[in-house]
């Protein structure tokens, strides 16, 4: 990646996969940076909540000019293919160049949201760049929670326009973006003695594509868990089964593309049957995904004598038919932007070990009542299954400003730079601006950023033209800025 160009945006993203950063592990690499920028006189700042800021004073003669804000987050979404042997701690990425694309074909990439740091310490570093004064804001844990910019206080930032280098398909501006929260689901479920006699079963489905809970919700890709239920609900119309265990899904933000259970059946059950039956629902998924989620894949490993404990058959159907009938996927379409996904909920998480039961919802909005009526359906809904449920980490939606000054501004200079203007968009996904706007409410903002495919999901890539188009338009922006 060094030997790509920019040179220098590849060279910082380099640095970024190199050093491990999952969700609230942030701390070598904020080290790293501060250490980075005290090395060029950059003034760097941790502040109570552990986020990183970054300041450089304006170029000669621009210091009248308003400051700008550069921000994107330190954090990246940590998933791999089943079989990879891969430490989100202690390994650095493994990437490929390939067809103009950088690519981790078996774990998350980071290019969300490592390219936008990228970009922001680039223009940090770049000192041909005339600008007004810059601060970047480099925030942790946004994905698992945003507590970076949710505890920001307010006042800490002193520029007066911010650009959100977070977004993923080029040639877009942002302006707006979905708020959503947590629904954090269990119930502790009773438990009776395996009969004799019984042998276990082990349960994969594998092979989804899976992807980002708010940009991929609409594209129509398997949920893992749901399809586990779906298996598990239509076995047990045939066999008497107990179940063991189950787990689905490794983040509350991510389409689950795995998911195992372990189930006890009679030893007499046929393997015939068995196989008949695996092989059957096998191709009802293969041709319901077919185009979608072509690599869907659904196996069965008969297993050793169970012994012991499982959830007790009324527990079974309890908690399997409210996994079936849950609300998951697109519940609402925006009536404003044509398209566009208004309110959705993902079923990111389950866990069933030892009769507890835990799963996690993802659930978001364009419009915040919408997101709060949304949760509040799906804990309804568990409460008369007997499931406790509650909602968490409620974070703001960013409402759209069709006349912002610095949409204009970067209308003109992408007009100039390309030919075109850019699209104007809003995007089903939690970006930090709402709740920098919470604490900031003087801020204008925009948001824009390369082309990435897959994120949140192994294969994640990052087009390379794309990152070039983006760190030529964010320079120019930059010029505008310091003599507008």
């Amino acid at each position: 990646m060094k030997n790509l160009q920019p040179n220098s945006v590849w060279s910082h993203f380099a640095t970024l996969c190199e050093i491990p950063r999952p969700s609230l592990q942030e701390a070598a690499l904020r080290d790293h940076l501060i250490d980075w920028a005290r090395a060029r006189d950059i003034e760097a700042i941790v502040d109570a909540a552990g986020n990183l800021i970054l300041r450089k004073p304006a170029s000669s003669g621009c210091e009248a000019m308003p400051g700008v804000i550069l921000q994107g987050h330190l954090d990246m979404v940590c998933q791999a293919n089943a079989g990879t042997v891969h430490d989100f701690e202690r390994d650095a990425i493994r990437t490929v160049v390939r067809n103009g694309w950088v690519v981790a074909e078996q774990t998350t990439l980071g290019a969300d949201n490592g390219i936008g740091v990228a970009l922001a310490l680039a223009a940090l570093e770049e000192t041909e760049l005339t600008h007004p004064s810059l601060e970047v804001l480099l925030t942790i844990n946004e994905e698992s929670g945003m507590d970076g910019a949710r505890e920001l206080l307010p006042e800490t930032l002193q520029g007066k326009t911010l650009i959100n280098l977070d977004t993923e398909e080029w040639g877009h501006f942002y302006l707006g973006c979905a708020g959503g929260m947590d629904v954090e689901l269990s119930r502790d479920c009773e438990q009776e003695e395996l009969p004799a006699g019984f042998v276990t079963l082990v349960f994969e489905v594998a092979g989804l594509r899976g992807g980002h809970s708010g940009i991929d919700i609409h594209l129509g890709r398997g949920n893992a868990i749901k399809l586990m239920v779906e298996a598990l609900n239509d076995f047990a119309e045939h066999t008497d089964l107990y179940l063991i265990e189950m787990k689905g899904g490794t983040a509350r933000n991510a389409i689950p593309r795995e998911a195992y259970a372990v189930i006890a059946i009679s030893g007499d059950t046929e393997a015939e049957h068995l196989e008949e039956w695996s092989q059957h629902r096998f191709e009802v998924w293969q041709k319901r995904f077919a185009g979608i989620d072509d690599e869907v894949s659904f196996r069965c490993r008969l297993g050793e004598v169970a012994d012991g404990q499982a959830m007790r058959p009324d527990e079974r159907e309890r908690l399997l038919g409210f996994l079936d009938r849950v609300a998951n996927g697109v519940s609402q379409v925006s009536e404003d932007f044509p398209g566009v996904t208004d309110t959705s909920s993902n079923l990111g998480v389950v866990e069933l070990e030892q009769g507890k039961f835990k799963a996690t919802f993802k659930v978001r909005s364009l419009q915040n009542d919408r997101a709060d009526a949304l949760a509040d359906k799906l804990i309804s809904h568990a409460q008369a299954h007997d499931i406790q449920a509650s909602k968490q980490g409620a974070y703001p939606g960013w409402t759209p400003d069709p006349a912002s000054e610095l949409l204009a501004l970067c209308q003109q200079v992408y007009t100039e730079q390309f030919g075109h203007p850019a699209n104007l968009q809003v995007i089903h996904a939690g970006l930090e601006c709402g709740l920098l706007a919470a604490s900031h409410p003087h801020l204008d903002m925009i948001s824009f950023g390369p082309d990435i495919r897959g994120a949140h999901a192994p294969g994640e890539s990052v087009e390379i033209a794309s990152v070039e188009r983006c760190w030529k338009l964010l320079q120019a922006v930059l010029r505008q800025l310091a003599k507008s």
